[in-house]
């Protein structure tokens, strides 16, 4: 059996530097990995929409301004995204204060989310003006709602179905107001630090 403390300083450097490689690729392969995850949530989310806008400050009319996950420019009109990553079974209903999720032997609450919804979309039709605007909380894959979804209330491969690609016609009046719309938007929001999976768990 050999003695490692008798091996020679240098081994000692060299295992060292092998132990940090090891470590350093380690790290770089799962930056990785958390990289292509959002890249892909990023385009299930936006996909479908003809521009969009992410992680956005849009004023309150009181000096501050609403976190919006994503914004989506459909033929619809406007959409306020308010995306959810969470695991677990969802209990929530439109007259529940606080929804609960259920996973496994954990369990926790969070407010229920319909109430800022309104508020998001609020805020963005005071800037937008006369045009549709909408709003849904998406849930992402890893929850369920095994009671069934409450109001505006989308799972992530529900939302390409429910406003579905299309592209915008040749300038007819409607499409004109929505591009002027989405233009007041992307002039007036301003970038959030506040990063749109907050709401992971």
């Amino acid at each position: 059996m050999n003695d490692l403390s008798q091996l020679p300083p240098t081994a000692w450097v060299l295992i060292a530097c092998a132990a940090a490689l090891g470590f350093g690729a380690a790290l770089a392969w799962r930056w990785y990995g958390h990289y292509r995850a959002r890249k892909a949530l990023r385009v299930a989310v936006t996909g479908g929409a003809a521009d969009h806008l992410i992680d956005t400050l849009v004023p309150d009319g009181m000096g501050g301004g609403f976190h919006i996950d994503f914004l989506l420019l459909t033929t619809r009109g406007v959409v306020v995204i308010d995306l959810r990553d969470v695991t677990g079974n969802i209990f929530g209903g439109d007259q529940m204060a606080q929804w609960t999720v259920m996973d496994g032997p954990h369990r926790f609450t969070f407010t229920n989310p319909q109430s800022a919804l309104y508020d998001r979309i609020a805020a963005v039709k005071a800037v937008a003006g006369d045009v549709p605007v909408e709003g849904r909380i998406v849930f992402t894959r890893r929850g369920r709602f095994p009671k069934g979804l409450p109001k505006w209330t989308l799972m992530l491969d529900g939302l390409r179905a429910e406003f579905p690609t299309t592209e915008f016609t040749a300038p007819s009046e409607s499409d004109a107001r929505l591009r002027e719309a989405w233009q007041r938007l992307k002039d007036t929001v301003k970038p959030s630090y506040m990063g749109h999976m907050r709401h992971m768990r």
